[in-house]
């Protein structure tokens, strides 16, 4: 399943799941399609292990949450954000660690104040490992943090943007 990339979304220095500078993070990039739906693509490390060889669930969590979370910037604007409401995550299939992996997040359900959204983490082989639905509320950045983030911490990066991402 091939997905056409319209843009980039900004990451951040220390998140977890994007941030650059974290050295346990993620390091997600996010892309968005022409259909609505965001791709995150990361690759866990050995530091997010559970199992032997298998990312822990909160890590499959974490990036569920924020690749829906995020969704909501492609139809507002790149300083709204998904303040989860509600998780409901099933997982079923383990997450391999050391290999690039993809989700997609796309909004279900908007409204002036919420919005509710689905996503799959998908395994290299184009296996759903684990599927996600939740409930956010709106929150514009200047709602969550101060200025000083948005100014030294919230940027795109210099990187190529791909013309497809191939799920």
């Amino acid at each position: 399943m091939s997905h056409r990339i319209t843009g980039t979304q900004h990451i951040s220095k220390n998140c977890l799941v994007c941030g650059v500078d974290n050295d346990y993070g993620l390091k997600t990039r996010f892309y968005e399609t022409e259909d609505n739906e965001l791709i995150a693509v990361f690759k866990p490390l050995s530091e997010h292990q559970s199992y032997p060889n298998v990312a822990h669930g909160g890590i499959s969590a974490a990036i569920l949450d924020e690749v829906i979370g995020r969704a909501i910037m492609m139809t507002n604007d790149s300083n709204t954000f998904g303040v989860t409401v509600e998780l409901k995550v099933r997982y079923k299939k383990p997450v391999p660690l050391g290999v690039e992996l993809k989700a997609i997040g796309r909004i279900t359900d908007e409204r002036s104040r919420t919005f509710a959204g689905t996503g799959e983490l998908y395994l290299p082989n184009g296996e759903v490992a684990v599927e996600a639905e939740g409930k956010y509320m709106k929150r514009r950045l200047d709602q969550i943090t101060d200025s000083d983030f948005s100014d030294s911490e919230w940027f795109l990066m210099d990187d190529e943007l791909p013309e497809q991402i191939s799920i």
